[in-house]
């Protein structure tokens, strides 16, 4: 393998689905600053249509996935805003050839997160 990428996607535990038109950016870290890598929504099966980082151009290093939840979840909260506006994953590479998938998993009121591969 000449190197992999990072892929997401966002699963909807509430609803119990795939969660669709979720905004999401990428920020590589370094030394204190955020780098944009990448802006995306997510499709119908909850990911992006491309990866965030493609096959081969991932780096060790430190960086940021932020999903905006908070108009996703407005129908299921009653209370306004919603409890979970926008979740931001900080997660190190290490090694820049095994692909990294990080997903979220998702309610209006909890998270959760794992490297997928």
């Amino acid at each position: 393998m000449s190197g992999a990428g990072l892929s997401t996607h966002v699963l909807d535990t509430a609803r119990g689905r795939p969660a669709q038109g979720i905004p999401v950016t990428l920020h590589a870290v370094h030394g204190g600053q955020r780098t944009l890598i990448a802006r995306a929504v997510t499709n119908g099966d909850g990911r992006t249509d491309e990866p965030l980082i493609a096959r081969g151009a991932l780096q060790p290093g430190t960086y940021e996935l932020t999903f905006q939840v908070a108009a996703y979840f407005a129908d299921l909260t009653p209370a306004a805003p919603p409890f979970l506006d926008e979740i931001t994953l900080r997660f190190s590479v290490a090694d820049a050839h095994a692909h990294y998938h990080v997903p979220l998993l998702v309610s209006p009121w909890s998270y959760s997160t794992y490297r997928g591969s």
